[in-house]
């Protein structure tokens, strides 16, 4: 089964259809992820550079996690979709996130983060880097017009 918005999203749809078609909200649990991942990492950084309690983080990293795989599943689900425009938003941003991920976790290694807290950093980091270019490339593909259906 997949996910089909109305009418809107099909071929010749003007664009005040365009901007009135109703898709999943995958923007938003990606921004819930994106909050829960800065909420960790904001938690951890403010411990550094003791040894934090890494229950809450873990909690948030899980629920954040979890939200990104459910929002790319939906995501992969949605016809028709600009998905042309998508993967080429999706693979600058990602380019950009990943060296901003990858500067952050050096940061971190560099200032001498160990162990457990620095396992938790990194997957945060990873989720963060994941989930800020599928936001910014589903908001720009949601109001492209589709081609063919499906």
């Amino acid at each position: 089964m997949t996910v089909s918005a109305d009418a809107a999203q099909q071929p010749g749809a003007t664009e005040t259809d365009v901007l009135r078609r109703r898709l999943p909200p995958v923007a938003e649990l990606v921004v819930i992820s994106v909050a829960l991942m800065l909420s960790g990492g904001v938690y951890l950084g403010a411990h550094l550079p003791h040894p934090p309690p890494l229950a809450p983080v873990v909690g948030t990293l899980a629920a954040g996690g979890a939200l990104t795989l459910v929002a790319l599943g939906i995501l992969g689900r949605i016809r028709p979709f600009a998905w042309d425009r998508f993967f080429l938003v999706v693979r600058w941003a990602l380019v950009a996130y990943v060296v901003i991920a990858g500067i952050l976790g050096f940061v971190f290694v560099y200032d001498g983060t160990k162990g457990a807290t620095l396992a938790v950093l990194i997957l945060t980091l990873v989720v963060f880097a994941i989930d800020v270019p599928v936001v910014i490339a589903f908001t720009v593909a949601r109001y492209q017009e589709t081609g063919q259906p499906g």
